[in-house]
């Protein structure tokens, strides 16, 4: 492996683990560079992971520590999207490369679609408590979602957000811990599945790792106000050139 990987998956991190805490999307920038850097398509998926699992562990300790988290909640919805989790990242493993690189393309244009749109802030849930027929429904939308994470996880914190809003009216705050648990949770069944058929690269994991950590603690420190908008034309930017470069368009 080219000794230079490292410090650029670290910078590679930096810039999702900002994105994820500033605009979201972060995993539109880590999975196509880790294709680009060389690594199988199943690989950079499972690879990335590996930073998705220490930045949302982070979160979720952030979240404990602060008194926003609803354990039983949280477990309901978890439970299911890890077993769909499983599914889903028992598909990526066994995909041909071609056809998971046009699936990411098409997934990439829709999620920054959805960043740019931001559609969650016209959602509004109506529900302070829940009810066994919501907490049913919850869990089997969470498969599902948990389906998708394992499959490709790029933009499944878009899905969750409106899921959750809907689903129980609770604040962003509160909507917000939810995610990163529900994520953590998952993202471990699914790690599993990558790690037993041998797709994760640990080297670059771990450095990417490190890079979100980082990028996510400077995010939180960022004034969103100020630097949404310019994070979302280097988004818009860096995401269609990926796309095309995915797609076939050109080649570097």
């Amino acid at each position: 492996m080219n000794p230079f990987y490292v410090p650029l998956s670290i910078a590679v991190g930096v810039a999702a683990g900002f994105l994820n805490v500033v605009a979201g999307g972060g995993s539109l920038i880590a999975m196509p560079v880790l294709i680009f850097l060389g690594l199988p398509s199943a690989v950079a998926n499972g690879t990335n992971r590996v930073a998705l699992m220490a930045q949302n562990t982070v979160a979720v300790m952030n979240f404990r520590r602060k008194g926003y988290f609803d354990w039983k909640l949280g477990l309901t919805l978890a439970v299911p999207a890890a077993i769909g989790s499983m599914v889903g990242s028992s598909i990526a493993v066994s995909l041909p490369d071609e056809i998971f690189n046009k699936v990411l393309a098409v997934v990439m244009v829709v999620v920054l679609i959805l960043t740019i749109w931001n559609p969650q802030k016209k959602l509004k849930g109506n529900k302070e408590t829940l009810t066994g027929r919501d907490k049913v429904i919850g869990a089997i939308v969470f498969f599902c979602v948990g389906v998708y994470g394992g499959f490709i996880q790029a933009g499944v914190g878009f899905i969750i957000i409106a899921a959750l809003t809907l689903l129980t009216g609770y604040s962003l705050v509160k909507v917000n811990s939810l995610k990163v648990f529900v994520i953590a949770i998952y993202t471990i069944s699914s790690l599993i599945v990558f790690i037993v058929n041998g797709k994760v690269n640990w080297i670059i994991g771990l450095s990417l790792a490190v890079g979100n950590s980082l990028g996510a603690y400077l995010g939180s420190n960022f004034a969103v106000n100020k630097g949404d908008k310019w994070i979302k034309v280097i988004l818009v930017i860096a995401v269609v050139a990926m796309s095309l470069k995915l797609l076939g368009v050109f080649s570097l």
